[in-house]
């Protein structure tokens, strides 16, 4: 059964919602965003707590964001999942200070290459059952290429049945933010949700574009119950008026 996940994404030490294509270390590129919180990390992890809201991520995009996530994650001891930055030297640092999975992209692909020996080591380090992945993609024609630094840069790998399969051996779980839509509440990428449902061997998390309560249901139906969902700018916590966060609880604790 397909389950709602949060997520609480910090930007230069605030936690935002931007739109994901926007994002880039090029200071003349324009960063359009959604929402800017006046309250910090720690209300948006409590509220996560006290729903019962498990496998939310939180992601560090860029510099800046490590206090933040970190009274995040003290907010919640071993309840959320941590992302951006991660590297085999650093991954048990964030699992020492109360993450419970840490989540990897731009480290396993040194110049836009997926690099097995990376790969083995973080998950010597922290453990299989302590790492999720992120194929965070874009769309290229009928196919979804694997982008990293902010989603910015191509890499050599294709989300496909092969690449899931094999990557699986190395972590727990699969975040696949689909960046063309993400952050701009017009839908879901519904090929990829219906992929990703028949490829996954093991537990993955979809997000980007989801805009109403109904996108749950849809997928759920999509994946056969296989792919989570996470909602972003379309809640109301974020600042949206298009989802209900207690409708999403509401669906957690009915199905």
């Amino acid at each position: 059964m397909t389950r709602f996940r949060g997520c609480i994404d910090i930007h230069a030490g605030k936690v935002k919602q931007i739109v994901g294509g926007t994002l880039s270390d090029d200071a003349d590129t324009a960063l359009k965003t959604n929402f800017v919180a006046t309250l910090p990390s720690s209300h948006f992890a409590k509220l996560y707590k006290e729903n019962g809201v498990t496998g939310t991520h939180v992601i560090k995009l860029g510099p800046g964001c490590d206090d933040a996530a970190i009274e995040a994650l003290r907010a919640w001891n071993g309840g959320l999942q941590i992302g951006g930055g991660i590297t085999a030297e650093n991954a048990q640092f964030w699992i020492d200070n109360g993450a419970e999975k840490v989540i990897v992209t731009s480290y396993l692909f040194p110049d836009g290459k997926l690099e097995l020996t990376r790969l083995r080591q973080l998950r010597d380090k922290v453990g299989r059952e302590n790492l999720v992945i992120d194929l965070s993609c874009r769309r290229r024609g009928g196919e979804w290429i694997v982008a990293m630094n902010k989603w910015q840069t191509m890499t050599d790998t294709m989300v496909n049945k092969q690449t899931l399969e094999f990557l699986a051996n190395y972590c727990s779980e699969f975040l696949v933010h689909a960046a063309d839509v993400e952050g701009l509440c017009r839908g879901i990428d519904e090929d990829l949700v219906i992929a990703l449902g028949q490829w996954s061997p093991i537990p993955v998390t979809y997000a980007g574009g989801a805009k109403s309560i109904e996108d749950i249901a849809l997928v759920d139906k999509l994946s056969k119950g296989k792919v989570d969902l996470t909602y972003g700018s379309a809640l109301d916590i974020f600042g949206g008026t298009l989802v209900p966060f207690a409708a999403c609880v509401a669906w957690n604790s009915t199905h």
